[in-house]
């Protein structure tokens, strides 16, 4: 590795960790707002029913606290005045981490997250959100990734940038935060989950390939990819063939888009109201609010059965209906087919949040058959983004966590989409990418954070970014609990995987919770009061929600060790459902809010993560925590995962992972288990510690897989 002189690396301050816990609760009171208005709606329908006891309050203030709340330009206006408010004067540059620029960094994202100004902000919001924080953007740009709170983004006329590239342009390194600027050139296009450093400039008409890590400058009209990204010589060239003149724009279509990114934000709302149909059939002739509520509790099972497959059926016929007519090809944006893959690609998004136990799951294969993909037999499939009109997975395969296939690629005004292979039993890593035209071949192997190559033989194995041939050693085992199980291993799985269902009851026992102890409070005070307690009655409810899931843990798997288990095993389902409860109750209600604070690292001490003091963690992707180690003044950034565990050959290996004292592993980072990062040692951005490395303290590392960094 690139070694540097020793570097001591300060702990979080303390205070910063006191401000951020301080200022969570009015956060939680910008969610609590929106709480108190659907709890206001949803009492003045009670009281128009004739139920007496039910408040009201007046139907003009609901709806300006929608047009301020929930409409599409109240959400950005509060977030983007906030963030302009919050980071007025910053600057490019280096600051202390946990000092005044980092916490009002942090505060300015925090309030995206909470006003909710990320999830409106698709397609043609995205690009309003963007320049409302003050990026610079060109004519005919198609922006489908989040802009930076900071406003450090310039973005020239035609560039396409792709979902799920970090745009943010800062990181923590060590114990300083990294600030800059975002250039893209005109025409440029910047693929999918690629990440980009602070100061970057992409020139006029590059492109930069899906997955990529790019830093410096990237000349015009060159193509690059890796991480860290490089010039790629003409020979690696993809086939995309872009047509050579630019599609016309419409207004028609951008409010199309905008139309639709407003309607897919209404979607759980419109499931919703299957349960809240069952619980009003439950509350019929209650006298008493009270009354009201122990009924309510008592029919959460049906309404939350009621409530699931609601959001089943409106996202199964959505996917339907938008996939007549979608054909592969080249389509201008501001098309109908680009538009129809778009829909669904949101869809598919939102399916594996709100949808989760179905994920990973004997009910995965059957889903995603039902939405229109090709599905062998015996496939194992977890969190994948999928287009299913345009997705192929043959028997045996398995795709793990997180995983992309046949999603759509973005360029001069148009977008591709092609189909997509999974071959029989092959294996798609987590994070990994199987662009449109690519396949992984029959009992090929794409690794974790890997892209499927153009062309890869049968029984090939590929690592990293770009794809690397890697040998390969398959593992022996009872194929009866790997690739062949019994009948009966089959039907004692699928009743745990029922039990997934639980922690969804849960969430909608806190809904119910918290909505009646909001109507309780407007009875009794006024609607004021609820207003202002509705904040500490979610951050209550969040608490809750994530004990539940530590117990949880504790009592279905108890500490993890180092030990092998097939995939038939009842240790891996009771896994899976521990996981549910902390994806589809503790993240939602809070885990998934508070990345950066002291809450975070105190709820994860409580699931068995060994963390030392001032550690800066953003992610609670530590799937096996007691496997886990942070030494003091450790920093992980947004987006990555310390995977204690791999799936190769469909046994479930488990290893532990440590970060040394002061050791950094930047924004959207993996380390495998078995691994170490040495005290005082960085691991940049985008980057991929493999299976077992000991990474040397005082030294840094970048690249997928990691190489020395040198210079910054």
């Amino acid at each position: 590795g690139a070694a540097t002189e020793r570097r001591e690396i300060a702990p979080t301050p303390r205070r910063a960790g006191v401000v951020q816990s301080l200022l969570t609760v009015p956060l939680m009171g910008l969610v609590g707002l929106r709480w108190a208005t659907l709890a206001a709606a949803l009492s003045n329908v009670l009281s128009l029913l004739g139920f007496a006891w039910a408040p009201t309050l007046s139907w003009a203030w609901l709806g300006l606290a929608w047009v301020v709340l929930f409409s599409p330009a109240g959400r950005i206006a509060i977030a983007a005045g906030g963030a302009r408010v919050l980071l007025s004067g910053v600057q490019p540059g280096t600051y202390p981490r946990g000092g005044s620029v980092h916490l009002r960094l942090w505060t300015a994202e925090k309030l995206a997250e909470f006003s909710g100004a990320d999830s409106v902000a698709g397609a043609s919001w995205m690009t309003t959100y963007a320049k409302a924080l003050g990026a610079r953007i060109g004519k005919d740009v198609d922006l489908h990734s989040p802009p930076p709170v900071t406003g450090f983004l310039k973005l020239g006329r035609g560039a396409a940038i792709e979902p799920e590239v970090d745009l943010s342009g800062h990181w923590v390194d060590g114990d300083v935060v990294h600030i800059g600027k975002v250039r893209v050139g005109a025409e440029a296009r910047v693929g999918a989950r690629s990440t980009l450093f602070p100061g970057v400039r992409i020139g006029k008409g590059a492109e930069i390939a899906a997955g990529s890590t790019v830093r410096g400058a990237v000349p015009a009209g060159q193509r690059w990819a890796g991480s860290p990204a490089a010039r790629v010589a003409k020979d690696e060239r993809d086939a995309l063939k872009w047509p050579s003149s630019r599609p016309p724009r419409s207004h028609f279509w951008a409010a199309v888009y905008g139309a639709t990114s407003l309607a897919l934000g209404f979607l759980p709302g419109i499931a919703a109201l299957a349960g809240v149909a069952v619980l009003g059939y439950a509350i019929v002739g209650a006298p008493t609010l009270l009354d009201a509520f122990t009924r309510a509790l008592v029919f959460v099972p049906a309404a939350t059965a009621a409530y699931f497959l609601a959001y089943m059926l409106l996202v199964l016929v959505g996917v339907r209906a938008l996939s007549i007519g979608m054909v592969e090809g080249y389509h201008p944006v501001h098309g109908r087919v680009a538009w129809q893959v778009w829909a669904t690609e949101r869809l598919m998004s939102m399916a594996r949040e709100g949808l989760f136990p179905l994920y990973a799951s004997l009910f995965t294969p059957v889903w995603l058959r039902l939405l229109g993909a090709k599905v062998g037999r015996n496939v194992e499939a977890s969190t994948v983004l999928a287009l299913p009109k345009m997705t192929k997975v043959d028997s045996g395969a398995f795709l793990a966590d997180d995983t992309m296939v046949a999603t759509y690629e973005l360029g001069h005004g148009w977008l591709h989409v092609a189909p997509a292979r999974i071959g029989k039993q092959a294996f798609l890593g987590n994070s990994g990418m199987t662009a449109p035209g690519r396949s992984v071949p029959k009992r090929g192997l794409v690794g974790v954070l890997s892209s499927t190559p153009l062309k890869a033989k049968k029984g090939s194995s590929y690592l990293g970014m770009p794809p690397l041939p890697v040998r390969r050693a398959v593992g022996e085992a009872d194929t009866s609990r790997t690739y062949t199980p019994a009948l009966h291993l089959k039907a004692a799985r699928a009743l745990v995987e029922l039990c997934r269902i639980i922690p969804v009851m849960c969430g909608v026992a806190l809904t119910v919770s918290v909505a009646f102890g909001l109507l309780w409070a407007a009875s009794a005070y006024g609607f004021g009061v609820a207003l202002l307690l509705a904040g500490p009655a979610l951050l209550a409810a969040g608490i809750v929600a994530a004990l539940t899931a530590t117990v949880m843990k504790w009592l279905l798997v108890g500490k993890f060790r180092e030990i092998d288990h097939p995939l038939w095993s009842s240790f891996v389902w009771r896994n899976e459902l521990a996981d549910t409860f902390v994806e589809a109750l503790a993240v939602p209600w809070l885990i998934g809010s508070i990345g950066g604070t002291p809450l975070l690292t105190a709820w994860l001490r409580t699931m068995g993560v060994k963390i030392g003091r001032g550690v800066w963690l953003e992610t609670y992707w530590l799937p096996e925590a007691d496997l886990v180690s942070l030494g003091d003044g450790a920093t992980i950034n947004r987006g990555c995962v310390v995977q204690t565990h791999l799936f190769h050959d469909r046994i479930m290996s488990m290893s532990s992972v440590a970060l040394g004292e002061g050791a950094t592993l930047g924004p959207h980072g993996i380390v495998l288990p078995g691994a170490g990062i040495g005290a005082r040692t960085t691991v940049g951005p985008g980057s991929l510690v493999t299976r077992g490395d000991e990474v040397p303290a005082d030294t840094r590392w970048l690249g997928n897989p990691i190489s020395a960094w040198v210079g910054k």
